[in-house]
């Protein structure tokens, strides 16, 4: 097992979640492959962004629904700055996955989240489990609670 992926099922343990990673046939590297080896709906992905504030340099994820983009402005206003993609060098750094492998969870230092809304229509989504090959499943509740996420529209 992956170093990052034992960090988002080490997560996933603590919360006494009984989550495990599913290893999909091929890479899911985006929200319609990752829906397409799951069989679920595209917005049954949760995908996950890493943002910088423009001025405070502070990191910041959004998980989105498979199917939507965020919306810069929306998200700006949600952090009270201007946002920016974040460097991936910093990303690694304070979350430890690479730009195409951001987990929701299992951060090495604490991110502050949000979670689309629209992840809330169904009750189970699925998220990258620190690799470009396995995800896991997970109510979206579940997912709030364990990464502090807040309900949003950024969309």
């Amino acid at each position: 097992m992956s170093e990052t992926m034992k960090r988002v099922m080490d997560t996933l343990a603590a919360a006494d979640l009984g989550t495990i990673a599913i290893e999909m046939p091929l890479e899911t590297r985006t929200a319609q492959q990752a829906a397409d080896e799951a069989g679920c709906d595209v917005d049954q992905i949760a995908k996950s962004y890493v943002f910088a504030g423009a001025t405070s340099e502070q990191l910041y994820l959004f998980v989105a629904a498979g199917n939507r983009q965020i919306d810069l402005e929306k998200a700006s206003a949600l952090v009270n700055e201007p946002i920016e993609r974040a460097n991936s060098h910093k990303v690694r750094e304070v979350t430890g996955f690479g730009i195409s492998g951001i987990a929701p969870v299992g951060h090495l230092t604490p991110i502050r989240a949000f979670l689309d809304k629209k992840l809330y229509d169904y009750g189970l989504i699925y998220a990258s489990a620190g690799t470009l090959r396995h995800i896991f499943a997970i109510d979206p509740m579940e997912l709030q609670r364990i990464s502090s996420g807040q309900p949003s529209k950024f969309k």
